[in-house]
């Protein structure tokens, strides 16, 4: 196994990979039609061939050998074909590019060097003199390549590091818009029940005591005062109700569909699970727990597909009937051991937290899954019938 190291510019490059493919086995076959048409079928050219097929082989058994022993092959079968016919130097441009990928630069860079140097004796031996544009021609071949590949790749690492404190800094923002959003909303739900439901309770503390006191001597006063108190208690209830409706999720603002349509998207957004959301039936407009209820089932119910199903895809399905109003949600994922059918609980409080939920609002909740089989989850709420005008 090869020590982990950064990925190469290369591994995320695919054309240019495969261009080094490409140059490679052009360059091996045209090395070895140079050397059949100026030295014939010699009793050196059956080696020469059987050495070009075994380089090809191996390098294209990349997938099947670990990728360190994979190179020192290719250069050790490259070595032995220079030394049988020199103009095979030209085949370690590309293996140039493959040690980069591989190795990290500075092993990388003995490893191209030591190629040079294979290079370089073998075409003065050819030339029997010392030619300084043979010598000097494979070093600056080296120096470009190595250099050009540096710089790509300091600049791929720059660029990395940038969209990293980017991505970091977003996230912080969110987070710090978030919490201030928090901080904002419960000031105004302080504000809210201060205004509301305390100076009602305090109102109807005061009206109670002034009762208790008058109800002695004056009775009629009192009855007053209590039936002030009575007044004042269905106001706040009516304000905490008002208040109630107001923490329901934003989403529902659009109506129920939109706002299943928009956290099923949320949700899958950076996942591979494919959400399909679906309406039957007439939508109509719904008391806002019951749509409440509705979303964050259906939320708590997707996360866990997200998180455990394993699955690549999700039917969300909200039906209106004419009675009631049912929220299926159905996976192709695992499903769920017999012994462990619950909802995260951090998405609902659980099964348990779903189901009490419904029922408060009348209505049921049944969860079907076998395991390697998916799971299918079922919320129904019934419909209040119209009053008679």
């Amino acid at each position: 196994m090869s020590t982990a190291h950064t990925p190469s510019i290369l591994s995320h490059a695919p054309r240019l990979v495969a261009a080094l493919h490409a140059a490679l086995v052009v360059l091996v076959l045209a090395s070895v039609v140079r050397y059949l048409t100026g030295h014939g079928f010699t009793e050196r050219g059956p080696w020469i061939l059987l050495a070009a097929v075994v380089l090809l082989g191996t390098y294209g058994a990349y997938r099947l050998l670990p990728s360190r022993l994979w190179l020192a092959l290719l250069v050790l079968e490259w070595c032995v074909l220079v030394f049988l016919a020199p103009s095979f130097a030209w085949c370690a441009v590309p293996l140039s590019f493959v040690a980069l990928r591989i190795l990290s630069f500075r092993p990388a860079c003995l490893v191209v060097a030591g190629m040079v140097v294979v290079t370089v004796v073998q075409w003065t031996r050819m030339t029997d003199r010392l030619d300084p544009t043979i010598v000097l021609g494979p070093v600056c071949i080296a120096v470009l390549a190595v250099g050009a590949y540096r710089a790509l790749e300091r600049d791929a690492l720059a660029r990395q590091a940038l969209l990293d404190e980017l991505h970091a800094a977003q996230g912080d923002l969110a987070d710090a818009q978030h919490q201030a959003g928090v901080i904002a909303e419960r000031a105004r739900l302080s504000r809210e029940i201060h205004d509301s439901v305390a100076q009602g309770l305090s109102s109807i503390n005061l009206l109670l005591q002034a009762a208790e006191r008058e109800w002695d001597d004056k009775p009629a006063v009192a009855r007053q005062h209590a039936a002030q108190a009575a007044a004042t208690a269905r106001d706040g209830l009516d304000e905490a109700r008002r208040v109630v409706r107001d923490l329901a999720p934003a989403e529902l603002a659009a109506g129920l569909p939109d706002a299943l349509r928009k956290t099923c998207e949320r949700l899958s957004a950076h996942s591979d699970l494919k959400i399909h959301v679906q309406v039957h039936g007439t939508p109509v407009k719904l008391d806002s727990e019951v749509e409440t209820a509705l979303l964050r089932t259906a939320r708590g119910a997707v996360a866990n597909v997200l998180e455990h199903a394993h699955a690549d895809s999700a039917f969300v399905t909200l039906t209106y009937h004419p009675d009631a109003v049912v929220l299926d949600v159905v996976d192709n994922g695992g499903g769920l051991p017999r012994s462990h059918v619950k909802i995260d609980s951090d998405r609902g409080h659980g099964l348990a937290g779903i189901r009490e939920r419904l029922r408060q609002l009348g209505g049921t909740l049944v969860l079907e899954s076998e395991p390697g089989d998916g799971t299918a989850l079922a919320a129904a709420i019934p419909l209040k019938a119209p009053e008679d005008g």
